[in-house]
């Protein structure tokens, strides 16, 4: 399992036309359910830490690239971690992941969650066995609705500055929820295919629940922040709010946040070489001649994208051959990218990311004649 976000129309799933190529890979997506249904279930009282607010219902995680500096503090003994945390000045470095960030884990918690009701939902289907339904339901109750472990609606303690200057969530906090649209796809098959396990009381707490997610996330001024970035931060923003609209059953909404993305910051994000661009472009284009960085970030950004243009046609809309302000498509970014240098042998490596991405770009575009020597 990657990074990458995904997005299904529930009919594909339904109606069970897989070609028998895919045996190998239904089997897969049975036994990561299986793995994963035996972790669970994850809820955001399940912390050692609390949020700033005191109150365990609400999410937290620390920005994971930030790692402390303590010259400030001036101390002769050593510090407790709890006074690292709130005395000493915090400094990025982007890229560099601080271990201690998992000491708050309602990050991971997430990922897991989402990643097993996402499979166990499509195990569902693909054995018929309702011990996968009941098992995404239980996942998705224990989350955001029962009152005892239900996460308060937002997100304004994620990725929060650490330091004396106080605990703040910032914008990039709501990547955490970039895998919303595999929940919102989870759900939208137990609906259809009206799974005994998803009752009515269940669909309408997570409706009551979205609601007031989409509340927050169009109203606050942090995750307005992260709405107008120019790179994969805006791009995966759209994929969470559109998705969010679906699962709150407001399909209008949810064409207005899908065509808004395609029609501002997409224009800008692709060059004509297939490249991709963004406000912060000179950072990353130094940043590749000595790092797989901007390699990992075009794959975030170019999956992003791709989940857009599904999102889309499950809309009735074709994004998939809109172009850019430069003439370029989806295609050309998915087609550059494999020209880039990637990185074969590391397990959570670019090119790992990249696989589902070039799956999705033949199914809409087909398969290229040419071929790069990584594929």
């Amino acid at each position: 399992m990657v990074y990458d976000n995904e997005f299904l129309d529930p009919s594909y799933i339904i109606v069970k036309k897989f070609p028998s190529s895919t045996l190998g890979a239904q089997q897969t997506i049975v036994e990561w359910a299986n793995v994963l249904a035996a972790k669970g279930p994850w809820f955001v009282m399940d912390k050692a830490v609390l949020p700033p607010s005191g109150n365990k219902h609400d999410y937290l995680s620390w920005a994971p690239y930030e790692w402390p500096d303590c010259y400030n503090v001036h101390n002769k003994t050593q510090l407790k971690p709890e006074q690292v945390w709130a005395k000493c000045d915090y400094v990025n470095r982007d890229g560099q992941f601080n271990p201690d960030r998992l000491l708050v884990n309602d990050t991971s918690a997430f990922q897991a969650m989402s990643n097993a009701v996402f499979y166990n939902t499509v195990a569902w289907v693909l054995t018929g066995s309702s011990n996968y339904a009941s098992s995404a339901a239980h996942f998705l109750d224990t989350w955001f609705i029962n009152p005892a472990t239900a996460q308060t609606p937002d997100l304004k303690y994620a990725q929060i500055h650490r330091g004396p200057n106080g605990q703040v969530g910032t914008h990039a906090g709501l990547l955490d929820f970039h895998q919303m649209a595999k929940i919102a796809s989870a759900i939208l098959i137990l609906r259809e295919a009206k799974s005994a396990s998803w009752t009515a009381a269940l669909d309408s707490g997570m409706v009551s629940w979205t609601k007031a997610y989409i509340k927050w996330l169009t109203t606050d001024s942090i995750a307005h922040e992260e709405q107008v970035s120019a790179n994969n931060h805006g791009t995966l923003f759209y994929n969470q709010l559109a998705s969010l609209h679906i699962l709150a059953n407001d399909k209008p909404r949810a064409i207005i946040s899908v065509t808004k993305y395609f029609s501002t910051l997409y224009k800008a994000q692709i060059e004509a070489s297939g490249e991709q661009v963004s406000i912060c472009i000179a950072i990353l284009r130094a940043r590749i001649r000595i790092t797989k960085g901007a390699t990992i970030y075009r794959c975030y950004n170019l999956a992003a994208m791709i989940t857009n243009a599904k999102i889309g046609r499950y809309l009735g809309l074709d994004f998939w051959n809109t172009t850019t302000s430069h003439g370029a498509t989806i295609k050309a970014a998915t087609d550059f990218t494999m020209t880039q240098h990637l990185n074969t042998t590391d397990g959570d490596g670019p090119i790992w990311e990249l696989y589902p991405s070039i799956v999705a770009s033949g199914a809409a575009y087909g398969i290229p004649k040419a071929r790069t020597p990584c594929f």
